[in-house]
């Protein structure tokens, strides 16, 4: 099926005259300056922390210099209306502010495909990236999704994902998620040089039931040490790395820990949906 592209101006929901076959592709169509945000449905009309998104969206786009006033109310019912007259079930859609025209917000929606059950299981090879941090990683720039888009194609294959680096070789965050490892029995993320998650909100919350948190990246020279490692955003929840760079991680399986956090992540989810 293919996507729905839809503008959303201060006094109308409009059809454009371009078409796409996914979300992916119809990034192609979008401009290089603007902000965004992307999540997913359940239930066909429910979301998850849809506000933390729009702050965030709102927050990215103070920081680049966009005058972003969101109106909550009509965005929701523009994206259930949408949601509704496609008929696709659970949707992944995304939300974009472009710089020149703010105040009219493209709206793209794609059926939902969940992340395939093995994977869950066995976990992802990544790489990292060197030379790879961006320049103001907490805006989530429309810039950044199209030169992502040049970074994933050229990774190797049966690689998931890459993970940017600092200049010192701490590992920030993956090219489009957060990233975590078990080190010493703490679990370790940046606290800084990488975009706030959404998914990493529910993280912080539950993971204190499981282990201790320190806002502190791991190294490049920790990988031998890391027992467990995933990733996490909002469309995946929590995706197990079970290689980084060759290194197998906690004996290439995912771990126990991991394995806790994604069923208490689960619950939270289910505890935690409204309707649009």
């Amino acid at each position: 099926m293919p996507c729905m592209i839809r503008l959303l101006t201060p006094t109308d929901l409009i059809a454009v005259p371009t078409s796409a076959a996914s979300l992916a592709e119809a990034a192609d169509l979008e401009p290089h300056d603007g902000v965004y945000t992307v999540a997913n449905t359940f239930e066909a009309t429910k979301v998850l922390k849809l506000d933390a998104h729009l702050d965030r969206l709102e927050r990215s786009a103070g920081r680049a210099g966009i005058p972003l006033e969101l109106d909550r109310p009509r965005l929701r019912a523009a994206l259930r209306q949408m949601i509704l007259d496609a008929g696709y079930g659970d949707v992944r859609y995304r939300v974009t502010a472009p710089k020149e025209t703010p105040d009219r917000l493209i709206l793209t929606i794609e059926p939902f495909k969940p992340v395939d059950a093995a994977i869950y299981a066995s976990g992802v090879r990544v790489v990292t990236l060197k030379g790879s941090a961006r320049h103001d990683p907490a805006a989530k720039t429309t810039g950044w999704m199209h030169d992502r888009k040049a970074i994933e194609a050229a990774l190797p294959a049966g690689i998931y994902t890459g993970l940017l680096l600092s200049s010192e070789g701490d590992l920030l965050e993956g090219v489009s998620s957060n990233f975590y490892a078990v080190l010493d029995e703490v679990l370790r993320t940046a606290g800084e040089g990488m975009l706030p998650g959404i998914a990493q909100q529910i993280v912080f919350e539950i993971a204190p039931t499981v282990l201790p948190v320190r806002l502190e990246p791991v190294n490049l020279r920790d990988l031998p040490r890391i027992s467990e490692a995933f990733i996490t955003s909002a469309s995946r929840n929590i995706v197990p790395v079970v290689e980084i760079d060759g290194v197998r991680i906690g004996g290439g399986l995912p771990g126990e820990k991991t394995q806790a956090l994604r069923e208490r992540y689960l619950a939270w989810v289910t505890e935690h949906l409204e309707e649009l």
